[in-house]
């Protein structure tokens, strides 16, 4: 659990980043995350040594060698932090001329998924006093805890609001939650997020499954299968692939699959027929030659806009049977290009679109006013679109403009239920919140997708007096202020 005492201090240490000269967020919660992977993997070996002992062996594999003793956390933690400081910055020659991040740098694979995408990391903490304060407060999180270590994370991850810079909008939590629940990630599930950032989408259906599964975690098949295969995130980013991958460690998915590379790209373009489930924000805005973007991509949609991009690449990614659930800006569903049609007319005709959500513009604030929507299809390869479901969101719990606020009005809940029970939709109008349209209406509106296009308004009739009532009724408003006025002269005089 995540206390207001934690939090004030990861809000006065971040702070001190600030004040420090360090004012990307990223950059910060990138410093931390290597600070928690120090404490992690010295209490890994501990745990290791441990059960060495137990057995009187030795540890196999150790991540820190006798030379290496002085650069675990559990040997310099309490140290002045100058000391500290030192190892981290100055080579020591008693220890292969490494400093501890430089250590750090060197585990590789055995240290788990996180080390495997340290290339290019730089330490960037300016002052001993500033290490120091994150290492003692690194220190009192309780680790042996998922909730409240990965609570902290996502505390964490939540500064990137401050941001926005460079593209990197982080997914609303409660929308991530909110298409978790409406997919129920399955048992034998493989699921992927082709542009995974933080790994949001990962995080929330692995906790889906723990609030709602625990059970499965009594199979050991089940618990292999959840902590190496059941996962996977692309991203081309250096520094929000190892973002990502601690957040997925803290929240107790310890081996995910994690590719560090550009999913568009000709190096992606083995991933094919793969994935069960793909829950997914992709980049919104931009454009890429054509030289750059994997060919069969083109195929599906001879486009250069990412958004349309991608979700031609998760029709490809996808198994036969394969469910999406996937944010995509308005334009999407009803852009008059041939791209545009060409891809809405792929998804309905050819595969099976379930619904559209259409969500209100202010989702995505503070970082922009953009309106999108959730696309929730199947692929098929043979079609099977019969009745698309709509439903025009309102409200999402939090007020829509740059602060948003919490508030109580949520339509949330009842996306998730009418969701689960589409058979009672039938009844509905297009006059109500949701309703179903048949798949040959959408083909005659040219492949629309739009809510606004198949939603009925029903304008309220409103009845006006005659005029010569309403004047009759203005001079009788004369008359009684005209008294009052002359009783209060009097009253005055």
């Amino acid at each position: 659990m995540m206390t207001g005492e934690l939090k004030s201090q990861v809000d006065k240490i971040w702070n001190s980043f600030w004040t420090g000269g360090i004012s990307n967020p990223l950059t910060v919660i990138e410093q931390f995350t290597f600070l928690l992977f120090l404490r992690r993997i010295d209490e890994s070996q501990l745990l290791e040594e441990k059960k060495a002992n137990m057995m009187g062996t030795s540890v196999a594999n150790p991540l820190y060698k006798e030379e290496h003793k002085k650069f675990r956390w559990n040997n310099f933690k309490d140290k002045d932090p100058e000391v500290i400081y030192n190892l981290f910055t100055m080579p020591q020659a008693d220890s292969d001329n490494l400093t501890v991040f430089e250590h750090m740098k060197q585990l590789g694979n055995s240290a788990g998924v996180f080390s495997q995408y340290m290339k290019g990391a730089t330490f960037m903490i300016q002052t001993p006093k500033l290490l120091d304060q994150v290492i003692q407060m690194i220190d009192k999180i309780k680790m042996d805890d998922r909730d409240t270590k990965g609570d902290l994370y996502e505390y964490l991850l939540s500064k990137i609001a401050t941001a926005g810079t460079n593209g990197q909008f982080r997914t609303p939590r409660h929308i991530i939650k909110m298409m978790v629940d409406i997919m129920q990630p399955k048992k034998g599930d493989t699921i992927c997020d082709p542009s995974c950032g933080t790994a949001g989408f990962l995080v929330a259906a692995g906790e889906y499954v723990h609030e709602n599964h625990e059970d499965w975690f009594h199979e050991q098949a089940f618990r292999e299968h959840y902590n190496s295969t059941m996962f996977t995130g692309i991203e081309f980013d250096s520094t929000m692939l190892r973002i990502g991958a601690m957040n997925l460690q803290l929240h107790g998915i310890d081996n995910p699959q994690l590719i560090g590379r550009d999913a568009l790209s000709e190096s992606n373009k083995e991933i094919r027929d793969q994935f069960d489930l793909i829950l997914a924000n992709p980049p919104f805005k931009g454009s890429l030659d054509y030289d750059g973007v994997e060919s069969s991509l083109l195929k599906t949609v001879k486009t250069k806009k990412t958004e349309l991009l991608f979700l031609s690449l998760m029709l490809r990614m996808m198994k036969i049977g394969g469910r999406c659930a996937v944010i995509v800006p308005d334009g999407v569903l009803f852009g008059s290009s041939n791209a545009h049609k060409q891809l809405r007319q792929t998804i309905v005709e050819g595969h099976k679109l379930d619904a559209v959500i259409s969500m209100p513009s202010g989702v995505f604030k503070p970082y922009a006013g953009v309106s999108t929507a959730i696309l929730i299809f199947t692929k098929t390869n043979s079609g099977g679109t019969d009745n698309v479901w709509f439903y025009d969101m309102q409200a999402d719990g939090y007020s829509l403009d740059d602060k948003r606020s919490e508030i109580k009005d949520s339509d949330i809940q009842d996306i998730i239920s009418r969701y689960q029970s589409l058979d009672a939709e039938t009844d509905r109008t297009r006059t109500d919140k949701s309703f179903l349209v048949p798949f040959d209406d959408i083909k005659n509106n040219d492949w629309d997708l739009s809510i606004n296009s198949y939603k009925e308004i029903v304008y309220e009739e409103v009845k006006y007096d005659a005029p010569s009532q309403i004047i009759a009724d203005i001079e009788t408003l004369d008359v009684e202020r005209n008294k009052a006025l002359a009783l209060l002269k009097e009253l005055l005089s």
